[in-house]
């Protein structure tokens, strides 16, 4: 199985590059699967139902959101029904959404669960106990699972990684927007990268316009930060995995956006 992970997408630039080079990629590199980290999409904050409806449109398999999912509040009826898109897994019980889905791929089914960390966070469940009820619920149904571990700290990330070494098939982090240079799979066959770097623009800090970004963190007087323009390109890792679901390669994925 080959599958292509999307980190967070940022406003209007992340959001209209993944829908007009999702079917190009899908082909250019073979996928078997497109899995996108979407929570940023809606004005680089939470994620609409008609942006989550064109995601799907495009090609994209499945969805993972983090600690602005429910930013739009609109988006809580979809994530109500939604087989595509989940909810961090430790997140309450009674919070809406998915702690895990199962979406179909020319290779097979693959699983999917996001989670959040909890360093520099909001308080959130136990992420270890999450992620091994998701796995338990999902028994032998895949061979193939992917996690998006969304938090703040590398050592959270790195954590959760090695825990699961050997139990999923890749763990892929979001959040920080930055992709790292750790791409690596581990001794037990899970590939991981403590994070894949964003979907947007790059000419920013983190996405924002680094004018009004700078300006209240010199003067502390608040203002909107707005999504960035320039120097969109989409950051991801690309995961191969063999028939039993380990993790043959990794590799650091970027398309820089020319038009």
């Amino acid at each position: 199985m080959r599958i292509l992970f999307l980190g967070d997408i940022v406003g209007k630039p992340g959001y209209s590059a993944v829908l007009k080079h999702a079917e190009q990629l899908r082909a250019n590199e073979k996928l078997d699967a497109l899995v996108v980290n979407a929570e940023n999409a809606s004005d680089g904050s939470g994620l609409m139902p008609r942006q989550y409806k064109r995601l799907l449109e495009v090609g994209v398999d499945a969805i993972t959101l983090g600690d602005h999912i429910y930013r739009c509040k609109e988006i809580i009826p979809v994530l109500e029904t939604s087989k595509r898109m989940v909810k961090p897994a430790n997140y309450p019980g009674d919070a809406t959404g998915r702690t895990w889905t199962i979406v179909e791929t020319p290779a097979g089914p693959l699983g999917i669960i996001s989670l959040l960390g909890r360093v520099y966070m909001r308080p959130v469940d136990c992420p270890f106990d999450a992620v091994d009820a998701a796995l338990e619920e999902m028994g032998d149904t895949t061979k193939h699972v992917l996690v998006d571990i969304h938090a703040e700290a590398t050592s959270d990330k790195q954590v959760l990684a090695r825990y699961l070494d050997g139990k999923v098939t890749a763990v892929l982090g979001t959040h920080t927007h930055v992709p790292t240079a750790d791409a690596h799979v581990m001794a037990n066959g899970t590939a991981f990268q403590c994070d894949v770097g964003m979907s947007g623009p790059y000419d920013s800090i983190i996405g924002r316009d680094a004018r009004r970004v700078m300006q209240t963190t010199r003067s502390f007087e608040p203002c909107h930060f707005h999504v960035a323009t320039r120097d969109v390109r989409l950051c991801g890792a690309v995961v191969d995995a063999n028939p039993l679901g380990k993790a043959t390669s990794i590799n650091r994925f970027e398309m820089a956006i020319k038009d």
